[in-house]
């Protein structure tokens, strides 16, 4: 199934950091700045703006606070709603997943046109490891498939959400392999990779900053990597692509602005993210938590969306998700 091929990674490297000629002056904010998370607490969004909003605050790069707000219901829908109808669209951001795509194709209801989202900057493209627990007997992904086929739908993987990240992967690897793994939505990755633990679930594809917690306690295991290149934090783990299948799969992890944000707004967070990105923590968390990615902004990152929302939307046709 060619149509789920590296979506996301021929992006890696598009652009050099874009700069803006508007002065810094021309925009600063004059109340605290709603920071929208589109996913729950604990997973690898909630994380990653926690630290940005975190680095901006030692720093004293904004004049008003960045204060996170988790809206992670309907798969990311109540996140896009809120932003839709914000009455200060300069005054707000949000912190995106693979869901900004997926979730406007699948509840076209929403009336939510993702174009309109002022492109602040992409910060990263997160990526996904098959975890198992320690206990499940299960130490290959050859174990994995043999025990998944075995058990059917009675093999239960969590993840993120309905139709997104999470699941995409899960219908890859039964559409491919012939499983029939049920799958089981969360609100946030966090909660995903507790279950796992606690052996609630047996597998996950959680992100690497989800998991690693536990698997540095030795709870879980990565099994294979859904990446083009073995993680350097995970260099034993071979990727998919190794095993025999054709397949990389990414996610953005981006800001955006509401829409009607201002360009002077824009000029002010695209340079505020900027500056985030190049950070020494940024760059650390990126490397600690196998993040890759350029930072994008303005066209080059409208250009990104476009071709994601058009790949989603093959593979939710695919999946007959959407029709």
């Amino acid at each position: 199934m060619k149509i789920y091929k590296s979506i996301g990674a021929g992006f890696v490297a598009l652009s050099a950091v874009l700069f803006f000629a508007v002065p810094a002056q021309s925009f600063e904010p004059t109340k605290p700045i709603d920071f929208v998370i589109m996913a729950g607490k604990g997973g690898g969004a909630d994380k990653m703006a926690r630290l940005m909003q975190s680095i901006v605050e030692s720093n004293g790069w904004s004049a008003r606070p960045l204060v996170p707000v988790n809206k992670g219901g309907g798969s990311g829908a109540e996140a896009l709603v809120a932003m839709k109808s914000v009455s200060d669209p300069d005054h707000a951001i949000m912190v995106t997943l693979n869901s900004f795509f997926t979730t406007p194709l699948r509840q076209r209801g929403l009336n939510v046109d993702i174009m309109t989202f002022a492109p602040v900057g992409r910060m990263a493209e997160d990526t996904f490891i098959l975890w198992v627990h320690k206990d499940e007997g299960v130490n290959s992904f050859e174990e994995f498939l043999a025990e998944a086929k075995k058990r059917g739908s009675g093999w239960v993987m969590g993840g993120t959400g309905s139709a997104q990240e999470d699941q995409i992967i899960t219908n890859f690897l039964n559409d491919t392999f012939d499983l029939e793994i049920k799958y089981i939505p969360y609100k946030g990755g966090g909660a995903v990779a507790k279950d796992l633990a606690g052996q609630q679930i047996d597998s996950s594809v959680n992100n690497p900053s989800e998991a690693l917690g536990f698997y540095e306690s030795g709870d879980v295991i990565p099994l294979v990597a859904f990446t083009d290149e073995r993680l350097p934090l995970f260099p034993d783990v071979p990727t998919l692509i190794e095993v025999g299948e054709d397949f990389a799969y990414y996610m953005q992890r981006a800001v955006v602005g509401a829409p009607g944000m201002s360009d002077a707004a824009l000029a002010y967070y695209t340079s505020l993210f900027d500056q985030v990105y190049r950070s020494p923590e940024w760059q650390k968390y990126k490397t600690d938590k196998s993040l890759f990615g350029d930072y994008l902004a303005g066209d080059d990152l409208k250009d990104y969306w476009q071709s994601q929302r058009e790949r989603h939307e093959i593979i939710l046709k695919a999946s007959g998700d959407i029709k």
